[in-house]
């Protein structure tokens, strides 16, 4: 990504922009034609452009993880950061000859087994997630076939309970017979 995407131009319009400029007219206040102006770029009729601000909002490339997700990214990132931080420690425990190596090589282990389940956790999370809440780009998803479903059956109570209202109606308030 270059700079003139990055603030939102093209290097086309500014080359067009630096082209519109009267010739004279440089940034920093001296002609092209090399004699000096006194005054700077004020003096010569061009002000200074007005600076971007420094942090610009863009939207967002991809949607947001669901929450049940993106805890248990959080989750197994935070795990694997420590099994990280006890294999080093168990490492330089084991390079000094220190008591506390046999300890900290054992917790590595466990905590290898923990960072390996909090992976699989997230992908499970986001398997059951996608699998429950339907995902846009897949037709055959399974949840798109059971909210149709569920449409339908809502669709059908509907229709029978019309039904019913209006036989009420018409039978009359509450009359046993049509005597």
């Amino acid at each position: 990504m270059g700079t003139a995407e990055r603030r939102g131009t093209s290097e086309d319009s500014v080359t067009r922009e630096r082209a519109s400029r009267v010739p004279e007219e440089t940034d920093r206040g001296i002609p092209v034609n090399g004699e000096a102006v006194g005054g700077g770029a004020k003096a010569n009729g061009w002000a200074r452009e007005e600076r971007r601000p420094l942090w610009v909002e863009e939207p967002a490339k991809h949607r947001r993880l669901p929450d049940p997700v993106r805890t248990a990214a959080v989750r197994a990132v935070l795990i694997i950061a420590v099994t990280l931080i006890q294999a080093m420690v168990a490492f330089l425990a084991t390079l000094a000859g220190s008591w506390l190596a046999f300890p900290m090589v054992i917790s590595s282990v466990f905590s290898t087994v923990m960072a390996t389940w909090g992976v699989l956790d997230v992908w499970v999370t986001r398997q059951v997630w996608n699998q429950r809440n339907g995902v846009v780009s897949t037709p055959s998803s399974t949840a798109r076939a059971l909210r149709r479903e569920r449409r339908r059956a809502r669709r059908q109570a509907r229709v029978t309970e019309r039904a019913q209202e209006r036989i009420r109606r018409q039978s009359g308030a509450g009359q046993l017979s049509h005597s």
